[in-house]
């Protein structure tokens, strides 16, 4: 009778990232496995020896593949080719007999994987989008709430007020056309942070440049808009990077979210802040708001997960496998003759335009509406500036998380896109001609929220859309139509003023602007696509 010994097979963790959660097994305390030896006494062959020479490992959250190489089992005995071994969940190996260890389930459980529950990569990556977006808008409000008292002290008119708040926009409408192409040229963080660091420097500026004189005012103000005008575009190149197709809506949603949420905080906070700290602490308090962003976000993400030094295998080939289009770059992005030769492009630029004058209108002339018509002072009350903008952060988010809830229900991304943009136009569209039947200003606050926050659908419209038709040029892209919308904005809030001086009435204004939601959502469903277009 032939002897028989024990044939061994050893399994070694994988260079990987995953993780495995550290548990204490009696007095011992177990952290990342070396190896796992797996032994069977049922091999009959000469020798009495085990081999530890076992191949590496490739770990994932459902079991353990092991692919074994060519070993010597026994001192002197005879070569055996050992077989892959796959080890499922359920730990059972076809034709291996484990040996009985005591404390043999509590090693098991302590070596599985944590992947399930590990804090996926590409939330600490949104969550640090949605709070520069925070940041940016926040420190746009400040500027609206402090020029009353900076107006007061220097003496300013209310034509030079508005020319103020203009200069804004001054430097917002360049750098929004040129700072996608800026991000997709170096990469999102590098173009974020600089933007941050750019934008929060003139923040801290802007006091000191109002008591020197108005023309160094007015250039730190451009300066801002210049800076700001970058986070747009960038986003849009950013996001795409590290989320795939049916979570990019969620994505942006959150990212906006943060975005509006800068209105509440700013707009709630600054008085009080001002109240004890002062005019130049309140702009020097946001401002270093944003320097302490860009300290965690350099050290702690990548312009694309393909570089991350701490996302996991599994969460890569996610994103990966989530992409839309080509995973290659761009060498040129597409003349403007081709970009506006092509309908699905202007569905999407159509949809900026619109969505931008509609904005616009409401951020600039609510107040003087609800002061003209109902007689009621709405910049005192608190309650008004912020819980619009906290409406419509909660809605862009069900926004999102609805359009990438029907696209993995299987709904094509074009019929998708254009249920969520139609909700964003038609729904400002009815709001905005209902004024003309509300009574009290109560009646009319609601609906111009409901206007606001259903107008939130639009960013899981037209604003993923640019992805989805050009996921290589989208910054660039998204930076052109965002740049073309900052002049109809700023059109319709100049606009409005003439408009109703000539006619005396602001519902001529709000129904000429509820037919541009209505045409631009015919327009937008006729030619918007979610196929590839500029590859």
């Amino acid at each position: 009778m032939a002897p028989v010994i024990r044939s061994c097979v050893s399994v070694k963790a994988a260079a990987s990232p995953v993780r495995y959660r550290s548990a204490r097994v009696g007095a011992a305390g177990l952290g990342t496995p070396r190896s796992l030896r797996i032994c069977s006494s049922s091999v009959p062959l000469g020798g009495d020896a085990c081999s530890d020479g076992g191949r590496a490992a490739s770990i994932s959250g459902r079991g353990v593949v092991v692919s074994g190489g060519t070993g010597s089992l026994g001192g002197g005995g005879p070569s055996v080719r050992r077989r892959d071994v796959a080890a499922s969940g359920s730990a059972s190996f076809d034709g291996v007999r484990p040996v009985p260890v005591p404390g043999a389930a509590a090693v098991a459980s302590a070596v599985q994987p944590a992947v399930a529950s590990a804090f996926p990569e590409r939330a600490k990556v949104v969550a640090l989008v949605a709070a520069i977006m925070l940041i940016c808008n926040a420190d746009r409000v400040v500027m609206s709430v402090a020029v009353v008292p900076m107006a007061a002290q220097y003496g300013w008119s209310s034509s030079f007020v508005g020319i103020v708040q203009s200069s804004f926009l001054w430097g917002y409408v360049f750098s929004s056309m040129v700072g996608g192409a800026l991000a997709d040229k170096y990469g999102g963080k590098k173009v974020m942070a600089g933007a941050a660091a750019l934008w929060s420097l003139a923040t801290i500026l802007t006091p000191w440049a109002a008591s020197r004189s108005t023309i160094m005012l007015l250039a730190v103000r451009a300066l801002f808009g210049l800076a700001e005008g970058v986070a747009f575009p960038t986003m849009s190149t950013f996001l795409p990077k590290w989320f795939p197709t049916q979570e990019r809506a969620t994505a942006v949603g959150i990212s906006m979210g943060g975005f509006h949420l800068g209105n509440v905080i700013s707009f709630l906070a600054t008085p009080i802040i001002m109240s004890h700290i002062g005019i130049t602490g309140t702009f020097a308090f946001f401002a270093s708001l944003g320097y302490l962003w860009l300290l965690v976000w350099m050290f702690n993400v990548e312009s694309d997960p393909v570089d991350s030094r701490t996302i996991s295998k599994s969460e890569l080939q996610f994103i990966l496998a989530g992409r839309s289009g080509s995973k290659a770059k761009g060498s040129k992005c597409p003349s403007l003759r081709e970009l506006f030769s092509k309908l699905e492009f202007l569905a999407v630029t159509v949809a900026n335009v619109v969505n931008n004058w509609g904005y616009f209108v409401l951020l600039s002339w609510m107040p003087v509406y609800f002061k003209t018509v109902y007689n009621v002072n709405l910049k005192q009350a608190a309650w008004f500036s912020a819980i619009p903008w906290a409406v419509m952060a909660m809605s862009g988010y069900v926004a999102g998380a609805s359009a990438d809830f029907l696209i993995k229900s299987g709904f094509s991304i074009g019929l998708v896109r254009k249920i969520m943009q139609s909700i964003g136009f038609m729904g400002p569209g009815v709001s905005l001609l209902c004024l003309r039947f509300a009574q009290t200003p109560s009646v009319a606050a609601v609906l111009m929220t409901t206007a606001l926050s259903l107008s939130s659908f639009s960013q899981a419209g037209y604003f993923c859309n640019v992805q989805d038709i050009a996921p290589k040029y989208a910054g660039s892209l998204h930076g052109l139509t965002n740049g073309i919308g900052t002049v109809a904005a700023i059109v319709s809030t100049i606009g409005a003023g003439y408009f109703v001086q000539w006619l005396g009435s602001f519902q001529a204004f709000l129904t000429l602007t509820a037919a541009l939601y209505f045409s631009a959502t015919v327009f937008y469903n006729v030619y918007a696509t979610g196929d590839l277009v500029f590859d």
